[in-house]
């Protein structure tokens, strides 16, 4: 497997404060990693290192399998889209892209044409006169795209490039990016603290926390084989249900929860015995207006008493609380369902059900 950038044993402190602690990472080539977290997890901090601006404290980063650690940014084959878009106001557009060019020694001829080859790219043929202050915000971050895409990078950095952009065109420009990082082939690594970007773009995901990665793997297994509890959280909506594990049989552990038990499968982290987390996502969960109780002694079934119901258009939220006070939100999709369930309201009785492969049992 090709790797374009490796992080061996990397860390960064900012006087007393460490912002990346030891970190290990391999990003493939040509492919749409994102580091995700919340302000302060490191993953600006990461990203800034990559592209040269920082220096590890400590460790070495390899871009292409050579040492990067004190090589200046202009010398790395990485270029850098930033949330502010950074467009020379006096320049064309043309002239803004084929500016790194002109840096390079290109003659006119030949960086003009790159250049408007990276416009048709990022769809903004026929906009190549106009300067920027005549483009929209959606327009203008296709500008900054281009521009370092023309350069040819080994590797492209975003820095929660969509971040000034309104929720339409933010979405947009999330399938804009995928198409055009799928049809040019460069490896993108991209910084974000919105879960549901890294999710609909990404290849892999690097879910990041003080400094430290909590999970990396693709979208779809972070979703539904959350290594943690925090990742759980930080990734979608989690329900979770605190309980006393009574066995583990063949990767399936039964847990005592209030009111019932829970059959869970294990991710390879459950401890033998004792108190564990559990996890079940809102949108496994099955809701019955049943007027009474759960089938008493049925793994995976509680009964519980409805706090709250939502319409959220084409789903219904139901907000429930177990018998000893937990609160489980569960979201049941408008087609098909009980019309019992849509009519329920606060107190009213239900039993919450799900299948056994929902439930997962978490670390701590």
């Amino acid at each position: 497997m090709e790797l374009d950038v490796q992080f061996r044993g990397v860390t960064k402190r900012f006087g007393e404060v460490v912002a990346v602690d030891d970190l290990d990472l391999e990003i493939r080539k040509g492919e749409f990693l994102s580091l995700l977290g919340s302000s302060g997890c490191g993953k600006t901090t990461s990203l800034r290192m990559i592209a040269g601006f920082e220096q590890p404290t400590a460790g070495s980063i390899l871009i292409g399998g050579t040492d990067a650690v004190g090589t200046p940014p202009y010398k790395r084959d990485v270029n850098t889209v930033f949330q502010h878009y950074a467009l020379f106001p006096h320049m064309s557009v043309l002239d803004n892209v084929a500016y790194g060019l002109k840096q390079r020694g290109l003659g006119k001829q030949e960086r003009r044409a790159k250049a408007n080859e990276a416009l048709e790219l990022v769809q903004m043929t026929g906009r190549a006169q106009r300067r920027p202050r005549e483009l929209s915000g959606g327009q203008q971050q296709r500008v900054a795209l281009a521009r370092a895409l023309v350069m040819q990078p080994k590797v492209l950095l975003l820095d929660e490039p969509l971040g000034a952009l309104d929720l339409k065109l933010r979405k947009d420009m999330q399938v804009e990016l995928k198409r055009i990082q799928s049809e040019v082939g460069i490896t993108f690594v991209y910084v974000t603290h919105d879960q549901g970007e890294a999710m609909s773009m990404s290849d892999r995901i690097a879910v990041m926390s003080e400094g430290r990665i909590e999970q990396l793997d693709t979208p779809e297994a972070i979703y539904d084989r959350p290594a943690s509890a925090f990742v759980a959280g930080f990734i979608g909506e989690m329900n979770v249900l605190s309980g006393a594990l009574r066995e583990t049989t063949a990767g399936v552990a039964t847990i005592a929860v209030a009111d019932g038990t829970v059959s869970a499968r294990v991710n390879g982290n459950t401890p033998p015995s004792g108190a564990v987390t559990v996890g079940i996502r809102p949108e496994k969960i099955l809701v019955s207006a049943v007027n009474g109780t759960a089938a008493a002694g049925q793994p995976n079934a509680l009964a519980a008493t409805v706090v709250t119901r939502l319409q959220m258009g084409s789903s219904i939220q139901v907000v429930a609380a177990l018998g000893d006070g937990t609160e489980l939100t569960a979201v049941v999709p408008r087609t098909g369902a009980d019309d019992a369930v849509d009519a329920l309201g606060a107190g009213d009785r239900v039993a919450l059900s799900w299948a056994d492969t929902a439930p997962i049992v978490l670390a701590a």
